[in-house]
């Protein structure tokens, strides 16, 4: 299967989905995963990795034998290390770190890593800025502009996942002049079960399973970063919802030129059966509720029953998304296309 290492850190929400999709995907990607750093206890890496509430339990063996977490036979050594410098990566021998934790949003953070022998890292949170990441990857949109002499790479978040591909369709298609982004996002680990001091945002001190609840987004910050000619076009918010898993973006756009849903509709089908967007997009009209896209591997889904006209130019659309299992798949994507990539480039030099 694999030609190259690559270890995570962080073993949360991301972090499981991640090797647990390489393993779904049949091991087709050309990288396996050699070790994990997290500070949790081996028993609960276990326990963790092979039941998992919102995606079932693992398809296949999971046992764990000293530091060595077996996976169908392979062996994931666990690290418990609390801080970048805390690690011997450079023994490690590894060609990537997939970065999970959430935690590090600088270059000066990401430079801890590096400086600790890490050779390059793929972040599964957006940077603090631009200026923070030698690219920010949304793959099939800019992943093809990656050289390979990147060392610092941002997967950017799953709501720019789901967003950017579809208003890049939109600003070829039929031009866009304003937008406007509502994001219905399932409950996250930063939101207590029942009301708790919690977060300095106080929305985020309520439960998270008795109301529906405003918080902030960068979604808008993400998406110009991704698409520079939207730059001052787009506002986003965000809500909360009492579910564990599956997220839409709800979005309203002022278009260049006269459309129509049908017009529309047909765009993201076609798309979804195109080389660039298929196995990223997909497009249906069932009477879905978002629970049916639990463990959908793609970043979007446009719900074309759901699309909207008012007037010839107001376009309203909403876009599913599994927040967890969609993002997870495209840190794979990025990650084999970015190794193969800069393997390339290396032997160029």
């Amino acid at each position: 299967m694999a030609n190259y290492r690559v270890a995570l850190n962080g073993y949360g929400r991301i972090g499981r989905c991640v090797l647990r999709a390489l393993y779904e995907r049949n091991q087709d990607a050309n990288f396996t995963i050699v070790a994990l750093n997290d500070i949790a206890d081996q028993a609960s890496i276990e326990y963790l990795t092979r039941f998992d509430s919102t995606h079932g339990r693992f398809p296949g063996e999971v046992r764990v034998d000293g530091d060595c977490l077996h996976i169908n036979g392979d062996c994931v050594q666990v690290l418990r290390a609390a801080t970048p410098e805390d690690v011997d990566w450079q023994a490690l021998e590894i060609d990537l770190l997939i970065e999970c934790s959430g935690q590090y949003t600088t270059r000066a953070q990401a430079q801890r890593f590096l400086d600790a022998g890490v050779p390059r890292i793929l972040f599964s949170q957006p940077m603090a800025s631009a200026e923070d990441v030698d690219a920010t990857v949304v793959y099939g949109v800019n992943h093809q502009q990656l050289s390979g002499q990147e060392r610092i790479l941002s997967n950017a978040s799953c709501t720019t996942n789901c967003g950017v591909p579809v208003l890049q369709l939109l600003q070829h298609a039929v031009g866009i002049e304003q937008v406007l982004i509502t994001t219905i996002h399932s409950a996250m680990n930063d939101q207590p079960v029942i009301d708790a001091y919690h977060h300095e945002d106080l929305r985020r001190t309520r439960s998270a399973f008795q109301s529906v609840i405003p918080v902030s987004t960068g979604l808008a910050r993400g998406i110009e970063r991704l698409l520079p000619e939207l730059t001052g076009r787009v506002q986003a918010k965000a809500l909360r919802v009492p579910t564990v898993n599956v997220s839409c973006l709800d979005i309203t756009v002022q278009c260049a030129r006269d459309t129509s849903a049908a017009e529309i509709n047909q765009l993201f089908a076609d798309a979804a059966q195109g080389q660039t967007l298929q196995g990223l997009l997909n497009c249906t009209e069932f009477p879905h509720a978002s629970c049916d896209f639990n463990h959908d591997p793609h970043s979007a889904i446009i719900d074309a029953s759901q699309t909207r006209m008012c007037g010839s130019r107001m376009l309203n659309l909403v876009a599913w998304f599994d927040n967890e299992w969609g993002f997870a798949n495209r840190m794979l994507d990025v990650a084999d296309y970015f190794l193969q990539l800069s393997s390339t480039a290396s032997a160029k030099e």
